[in-house]
């Protein structure tokens, strides 16, 4: 079929083009377009129609006469499973295995000082309240907070050196280093290690939970400066007495901040040496062990000893 021009009758689309006149300019100018591509170029939308490789049928399996399986071997005529060497015995029969995945490890965030203070610079964090893993991640200090986050004492690199700290702040972090906890309070600041749980972090997101306030660490046992925080956290001051004797969740949240269960983490968080929340539960003579005892609570415990006294008969 002879493809017609657009615009022009059909005597006039059909007609061959003589040679044009003198005056053809003066005539309205029409583009000659050719319409019979637009058959060729029909399709369906990209999800409407998906062509099945059809294995087993040769070259019209759409992939090629083997249908991207090899020309022969096990792996064409069957299944192959996985690790399988040949029919000998397996690698980790003879050399073993090695390694593997340590079921209590902890993803943390690693975050630095240096780089705190220069968010504190940029007026992206506030030093005037406690900071913790929601402001951190809030403001893009760090961008994930997986199991919690690690302050370091170190600069960007990882480098345990020495901070610039400009003025004191107050942090409230799932772990910190000797040497970060040194920076921060020498300047006059706090870090205080809190047991925290992906899910709890995902509350304090969006703020169904209170970042740092508990049942072991109630408004009464938290420190002076952490308390600033409370009332931007709609904690009630007048309330603090029911939040140290009730399991239910601080007023204004809708869930109570989960505290740690396993013996790892109860220990971690009541060693004053890391500054844990739980170092307040700890007697004067007792230690941050569940299990072992301080040298000083066993000297207590074990009392005086009683001298032997020999009859006055014996010889030896």
């Amino acid at each position: 079929m002879t493809p017609r021009l657009m615009g022009l009758p059909i005597q006039l689309a059909t007609r061959p083009f003589q040679q044009a006149s003198p005056l053809a300019f003066l005539l309205p100018q029409f583009q000659p377009t050719r319409q019979a591509h637009i058959l060729a170029s029909l399709s369906d939308n990209p999800s409407a129609y998906n062509k099945r490789i059809r294995r087993g049928r040769g070259p019209a399996s759409g992939k090629g006469k083997t249908s991207g399986r090899g020309q022969n071997g096990q792996k064409q005529h069957g299944k192959v499973p996985a690790h399988f060497n040949g029919g000998q015995t397996p690698d980790e029969v003879v050399h073993g295995e090695r390694g593997g995945k340590n079921p209590f490890s902890v993803e943390m965030a690693p975050i630095n000082l240096n780089r705190i203070q220069e968010w504190i610079d940029q007026g992206r964090i506030s030093a005037a309240h406690p900071i913790t893993v929601r402001e951190l991640t809030q403001s893009r200090c760090i961008h994930q907070h997986k199991d919690g986050v690690k302050l370091l004492g170190g600069n960007d690199s990882g480098s345990e050196t020495e901070s610039t700290l400009k003025q004191p702040i107050h942090l409230v972090v799932s772990r910190a280093s000797a040497s970060a906890i040194a920076a921060v309070e020498a300047t006059g600041g706090s870090v205080t290690t809190r047991y925290y749980t992906r899910r709890a972090i995902e509350l304090i997101m969006k703020r169904e939970i209170h970042p740092f306030l508990s049942r072991a660490w109630s408004a009464q046992a938290a420190p002076e400066p952490l308390l600033h925080a409370a009332a931007d956290n709609a904690v009630d001051p007048d309330q603090q007495q029911q939040l140290a004797d009730s399991v239910l969740p601080p007023p204004g949240f809708r869930y109570r901040l989960p505290d740690p269960t396993r013996r790892r983490d109860i220990e971690y968080y009541r060693d004053p040496a890391h500054r844990g929340y739980l170092s307040h539960l700890l007697k004067p003579t007792e230690g941050p062990s569940l299990f072992f005892r301080s040298p000083e609570d066993r000297k207590m415990t074990a009392g005086s000893r009683k001298e032997k006294v020999l009859p006055a008969n014996r010889l030896w």
